[in-house]
């Protein structure tokens, strides 16, 4: 007769090896993709912060997140808008925050943190709205808090700019900022 509960408790033991194995892993490889230099530190050009592949990932983020309060026509100008609202947003930060947010983006941009992490296997140019979303609900619905604060971190930026955004108003019936005489 064969024993069960030993049968389960080498693979609960195993499974739990292969979980420590893999954030090991994981946490390697990021940290060796921040010392190897994957990610520049160099800001865009025309941007103070956004370095091109943040731009690049918010550029495939930002249409997924203001999908139906944006006409598709104005999309493009939008996100372009927004994409320069958050490097603004960013200048303002804190440092310590500023730093969060390129962490958050580093691991974003990493290939070998990406897959993993979001689901979307690809560059995020390539990666299609409905992977987006999929990710999005992934990091929202994460049993990780680290997860789920990234996702409210995303959307946040993408919120706070859309909402600085002056076209942005009439739909909620904002006047705009008081002027100041």
């Amino acid at each position: 007769m064969l024993n069960t509960t030993a049968n389960v408790d080498v693979s609960r033991r195993g499974f739990l090896k292969l979980s420590a194995t893999a954030a090991a892993t994981l946490t390697v490889l990021s940290l060796s993709a921040n010392l190897t230099g994957c990610s520049s530190e160099q800001a865009s050009t025309g941007f103070l912060v956004l370095r091109q592949e943040d731009i690049v990932c918010l550029s495939a983020l930002l249409p997924v997140l203001y999908s139906g309060a944006i006409p598709s026509a104005q999309m493009h100008s939008h996100v372009q808008a927004a994409l320069t609202a958050i490097d603004q947003n960013l200048a303002h930060f804190s440092p310590s925050m500023r730093k969060l947010t390129l962490k958050l983006f580093n691991t974003l941009n990493n290939p070998l943190t990406r897959g993993p992490l979001t689901g979307v296997w690809s560059s995020w140019s390539q990666a299609s709205s409905a992977d987006i979303q999929q990710f999005l609900q992934r990091w929202h619905n994460s049993r990780f808090d680290l997860l789920k604060m990234g996702h409210n971190a995303l959307l946040q930026l993408a919120m706070l700019a859309h909402y600085g955004q002056a076209s942005a108003w009439q739909h909620c019936a904002y006047p705009g900022p008081p002027r100041l005489h």
